[in-house]
């Protein structure tokens, strides 16, 4: 049983947000301090990912709790009423997510969900951040660009200041 009656309950669902949320907001603002940057809500890959780092090649997916079904999550509670439309709605959800992270894998993305509970929780939510830069700076590393690059040997790197032996 819904507590608002339909015209009030179609206001509520109105003011729902699908971009610059306040998790995304948070997200992007700790990722900008730590020197990240970043494009938001690129429409030309699948799923237009919430924050696209270009040069890492990753793209960072805020999913809310509720409207994407996190497991075992205090926040992704089922409504009581109507509940095929929601349970079809979140499973629909579920696998759209699923089949946008193996587009974006197979064109060679690192793909990370962040959910919104680890935003909100404070304590939770540094160590994310920590979790994510350190991440990402692994991946700069170990990115095609540097994989391809080719170090000289020590004797190819060596300086002849002196003439050479004439013995």
């Amino acid at each position: 049983m819904d507590i608002f009656d339909k015209e009030k309950r179609s206001e509520v669902m109105s003011h729902i947000r699908g971009r610059n949320t306040k998790p995304e907001v948070k997200l992007r603002k700790a990722l900008f301090a730590k020197g990240f940057r970043y494009r938001t809500n690129v429409s030309k890959l699948p799923g237009k990912p919430d924050i696209v780092l270009r040069k890492y090649k990753s793209v960072i997916f805020v999913n809310g709790c509720f409207w994407h079904g996190h497991e075992g999550c205090k926040y992704a509670t089922r409504p009581k009423s109507n509940t095929e439309f929601w349970e079809h709605k979140i499973r629909t959800n579920q696998q759209r997510d699923q089949l946008q992270t193996l587009q974006l894998e197979a064109n060679g993305w690192h793909v990370r969900t962040v959910w919104e509970c680890e935003i909100n929780n404070r304590l939770r939510f540094s160590v994310l951040v920590e979790e994510l830069s350190s991440e990402l700076k692994t991946q700069l590393r170990t990115s095609t660009k540097l994989k391809n690059y080719r170090f000289p040997t020590y004797e190819e790197s060596l300086w002849k200041v002196a003439e050479p032996d004439t013995e």
